[in-house]
C-alpha cells in the first residue's frame, strides 16, 4: 500500500477527532459552568531514507531525507477561564474566580479540614469528591443541601449559629434551633436519620457572598408572639487545586481528582479566605466561543476533505498499477 494512503488514513482519523471535540463545544454552548476543550495535532513515526550527516575535509555534510506517516491526536486541553456569571435569582450561587464546590453523592464526614494543609491533601482526592462550578442548590424531604443533581453539598456546619466547625460534612438544616436574643443553639439529627421531623421546615434559605448559608424560622416566643428568626446552617466549601486544568472531566457539570493525577496540592476552606467569594442569584455561563469554534470546524472539515482526496488520488494510482499489468 502506498505510503500517502496510511499518512491520510491517520489524518482523517485525526480530523474525526477534532471534529468531535468541537462537536461537543458547540453542543453544549449553553451548559451552565461548562469549559471548552480545544485538540492539537502532532506527527507521527517518520522513515529515513538518509541519515544526516557531519561534513568532512573530503565531503560535505547531508540533511537527514525522512517520510512521515500522517498525524495523531497531540492534546485535548480543558481551557478553564471563567465565563460570564448569568442572574437566575433563587438558591443559586456562582464562583467569582477559581475554585469548585465540593459534592458527592453519598454522606461522609473528612475530619479537620478547614485551612487544610498542603501534605494533607489526600483527604480530599481520596474521598472521591464530585467537584463542581455549578452551585445550583435546593434542599431535599430530608433537610439536606443538595445540587440539581441531587449530589450533597459539602461544607462546615455550624452548631451555635454564628461559627462554623473544621469538619467537612454534608450540610443540612437543623432538627431544633433555641433562640434567646443572641444566643442559638442548633440541633441536629444523625444524618443517617431520615424520618419525618429530622429537620426544620424552614420558611426560605439563601446564601450570601461569604458562602454562609442561612435559614429563616417563624416561631413563638415565651410570650406565644410569633417572631420570625435568622441562622446559619453552616458554609459552602471551595476546593482549590494547584493545577485545575489536571482535573478529569466526568460528565454532569462534574470534575474528578485522585491522588496520582496532575492536580498537584488541593486545599479547601470557606470562600473568602485567600481564595473566591460567591455571587448569590448568579450561575456561570459556558465560556465556549462559537466564533472560534466555527471557524476551527471550519479548518477541521477542509483538513478531512484533502486526507479524503489522498485516499481518492491513490486508489487511482493503485488502479493504474494494476491495469499495467493487465
Amino acid at each position: 500500500m502506498l505510503r500517502a494512503m496510511d499518512s491520510a488514513v491517520s489524518g482523517l482519523r485525526a480530523h474525526q477527532q477534532k471534529l468531535d471535540v468541537i462537536g461537543h463545544n458547540i453542543a453544549n454552548v449553553n451548559t451552565v459552568g461548562y469549559k471548552s476543550q480545544s485538540y492539537t495535532f502532532k506527527d507521527t513515526m517518520y522513515q529515513s531514507s538518509t541519515a544526516s550527516t557531519n561534513g568532512t575535509t573530503d565531503a560535505g555534510g547531508v540533511n537527514a531525507a525522512q517520510f512521515g506517516y500522517g498525524s495523531l491526536m497531540g492534546t485535548i486541553s480543558m481551557d478553564m477561564t471563567a465565563s460570564t456569571p448569568t442572574y437566575v435569582g433563587g438558591f443559586s450561587a456562582s464562583i467569582d474566580g477559581n475554585g469548585f464546590f465540593v459534592t458527592k453523592a453519598t454522606k461522609m464526614t473528612v475530619a479537620g479540614t478547614t485551612g487544610l494543609a498542603s501534605d494533607d491533601t489526600q483527604k480530599i482526592k481520596e474521598a472521591d469528591f464530585d467537584f463542581t462550578r455549578v452551585g445550583q442548590f435546593r434542599k431535599d424531604s430530608n433537610g439536606f443541601i443538595v445540587d440539581g443533581n441531587g449530589n450533597f453539598v459539602y461544607g462546615f456546619r455550624s452548631t451555635d449559629g454564628t461559627t462554623v466547625s473544621k469538619d467537612l460534612v454534608p450540610l443540612r438544616i437543623p432538627k431544633e434551633v433555641e433562640i434567646n436574643g443572641t444566643t442559638t443553639t442548633l440541633t441536629f439529627a444523625g444524618d443517617d436519620d431520615v424520618t419525618i421531623g429530622a429537620s426544620l421546615q424552614c420558611d426560605g434559605i439563601k446564601i450570601n457572598k461569604a458562602g454562609n448559608i442561612e435559614a429563616t424560622l417563624t416561631y413563638e416566643d415565651a410570650n406565644g408572639k410569633l417572631q420570625s428568626g435568622t441562622f446559619l446552617i453552616g458554609t459552602a466549601a471551595i476546593v482549590t487545586f494547584q493545577n485545575q486544568d489536571g482535573l478529569t472531566k466526568d460528565g454532569s457539570n462534574y470534575y474528578k481528582a485522585s491522588a496520582n493525577d496532575n492536580t498537584g496540592d488541593c486545599s479547601v476552606d470557606v470562600p473568602g479566605t485567600n481564595r473566591a467569594t460567591l455571587m448569590p442569584g448568579y450561575l456561570e455561563a459556558s465560556n465556549v466561543d462559537m466564533a472560534v469554534e466555527f471557524s476551527e470546524m471550519i479548518m477541521a472539515e477542509r483538513g478531512f476533505q484533502a486526507n479524503s482526496k489522498i485516499i481518492t488520488v491513490s486508489d487511482e494510482i493503485l488502479s493504474d498499477l494494476i491495469n499495467m499489468k493487465r
